[in-house]
């Protein structure tokens, strides 16, 4: 095959697409659940982890798609996410600018309920990806997307008991402001490590 590993990679092991399958089913049905409370409770903070919810679902969705393809087609699996996430961290804060000028107030209560079943829903997705953390940047990514959704959720959860103690729209904004500026951080993490494996891919070829 040799060391740049053009060919089709042999198909994962089965245990890693059934995780997958069920991280992408957990995502799926948390992102109805969590975009529908957003909007209810008019948060941000929400509204911007229920778009990560539907990003998630759609990198799950293509790393199934990536798994067993050439090095060259999850690179480009790889670029698609962290372009993606880059677009979402855009919207994300373009939807927090436009809170700020429309001054709306969410329900804390709300927030804090739906922020725990996200975060309980995200936890268990981060324990089955676990050992399968380490690989390419397509592999890396979906763990890479548990792990920052599992900490959106925590600072949700956090920013709707300071909505609530403070009676105060700010902790809600600047949890989705954080939320964005860790989608670009992982955006360029994944777009990093997809040009390091492909200039790895090329460097073989002319060797």
């Amino acid at each position: 095959m040799g060391c740049c590993d053009h060919e089709i990679v042999g198909n994962p092991a089965p245990d890693y697409q059934r995780v997958l399958w069920i991280v992408l089913a957990i995502n799926a049905v948390m992102f109805v659940v969590e975009a529908a409370s957003g909007v209810l409770a008019d948060s941000r903070a929400l509204q911007a982890d229920a778009l990560d919810f539907l990003g998630d679902t759609a990198t799950y969705g293509l790393t199934l798609w990536a798994l067993g393809q050439s090095v060259a087609w999850r690179v480009r699996a790889a670029r698609i996410k962290g372009v993606s996430l880059l677009l979402m961290g855009v919207i994300v804060l373009a939807n927090s600018i436009w809170a700020l000028v429309k001054g709306s107030a969410p329900q804390g209560e709300l927030m804090m309920g739906v922020a725990s079943l996200a975060l309980s829903a995200n936890v268990i997705s981060a324990l089955l990806l676990l050992r399968h953390r380490q690989g390419d940047a397509n592999i890396r990514s979906a763990w890479l997307c548990s792990r920052n959704d599992a900490l959106a959720n925590l600072t949700v959860l956090i920013s709707g008991t300071l909505v609530v103690w403070l009676d105060s729209r700010w902790p809600d904004l600047l949890v989705a402001v954080a939320i964005a500026g860790l989608f670009t951080h992982s955006a360029v993490s994944i777009l990093r490590q997809a040009q390091n494996e492909s200039a790895a891919e090329h460097g073989c070829g002319t060797s």
